[in-house]
């Protein structure tokens, strides 16, 4: 559109994998310089891989990619790239995951990958001004043990991450699974949030509130098959992290127009639009808001209400809070666009 309010609304992201933005050409350049083999000869050959039918399809391939990262500037570069292009959509915070596991699994100390990661963000808050968040993620499809024993070890680091969270396969791994590691983050004053009702019913949804605490639902899409569970998180303010792209591309809906989002806003439920793994599912968060700004026809109103819920969603201070969304308003403003708060929370 000639007029993008999208490209000047400031906003934050709170759902994304770092190692999802590791982009087909990042890859090609770590895996030359770290003597890495990838069953791929070029660039397009890659990126037309990318083509999956459910999630199972993409972690395969992900996790594949990962083996290109191997040296804390590996995860210092990856990390900064994805910040630059943050930044060239305007947003101005972002919370992002890491999986531990997914890299000391193959040799790759713990240090390694936090302290390139931190590195990443500490440059991108001084030179682009987008400050940043940082939450561990245990792969729900290893062993409840295996959580415990990552995030003692994280300890150490604690300094540098604010949060744990759970992700990777969600079918069969139900959130109740892993509570002795999120009481014992929560005890030790860690956030709390995890991936649930993506593919996953909405009984995992359930638990990850009831069972593990959290303080916001990554994805949630299938909250809206239990109407008492859409009523509590409307009461409560809990917000859903939703990835339109990723969801497409998952099969999580079949197409973009039965996209989900316009009736979870509409029931009152604090929604966010984020990338998820965008170097995997065809865009930044721009590219997020414009797909369901066209699917659903979604009006300028919307849009800055969308904005307003990245930053109210977000672990920001609440001072913080206020300084972006005054930013907000003040852009709206200067729009005509009376902003509006169907959720709950304030």
């Amino acid at each position: 559109m000639p007029d993008d309010l999208i490209a000047r609304l400031p906003k934050s992201e709170l759902h994304l994998h770092i190692e999802g933005t590791l982009e087909p050409e990042m890859m090609f350049e770590m895996a030359a310089r770290n003597a890495v083999e990838i069953p791929y000869n070029s660039v397009e050959e890659l990126r037309a891989a990318y083509s999956f039918a459910n999630l199972q399809e993409f972690l395969d391939l992900y996790y594949q990619g990962m083996n290109v990262l191997l040296h804390e500037q590996d995860f210092y570069e990856l990390t900064l790239a994805y910040f630059q292009r943050a930044r060239n959509d305007n947003v101005r915070h972002a919370e992002i995951f890491f999986d531990p596991q997914a890299h000391t699994n193959r040799g790759v100390p713990f240090a390694t990958v936090i302290n390139g990661i931190t590195r990443g963000q500490q440059e991108a808050a001084a030179q682009l001004g987008v400050t940043s968040k940082l939450i561990l993620c245990f792969l729900r499809d290893l062993s409840a043990d295996a959580a415990m024993a990552t995030f003692e070890e994280a300890l150490v680091y604690r300094n540098q991450f604010v949060g744990i969270g759970l992700d990777s396969a969600e079918l069969g791994h139900p959130p109740s699974k892993f509570a002795d590691v999120f009481a014992q983050a929560k005890n030790e004053g860690f956030l709390l949030v995890a991936h649930a009702g993506e593919e996953g019913p909405s009984a995992y949804v359930r638990e990850a509130i009831d069972v593990l605490g959290v303080h916001r639902i990554d994805h949630g899409n299938r909250s809206l098959d239990d109407p008492e569970l859409v009523s509590d998180l409307a009461a409560s303010g809990i917000a859903l992290t939703v990835c339109p792209l990723s969801n497409h591309k998952l099969g999580v809906v079949d197409d973009l127009p039965s996209h989900p989002l316009a009736e979870m806003l509409e029931r009152g439920l604090l929604v966010t639009v984020n990338s998820d793994d965008p170097a995997y599912f065809g865009g930044y968060v721009n590219a997020n808001y414009r797909a369901l700004r066209d699917a659903l026809v979604l009006d300028d109103v919307t849009l800055v209400e969308l904005a307003r819920n990245s930053f109210r969603a977000s672990f920001l201070t609440e001072e913080e809070k206020a300084r972006h969304l005054a930013e907000v308003d003040t852009l709206a403003a200067a729009e005509g666009i009376r902003p509006v708060a169907r959720s709950a929370a304030s």
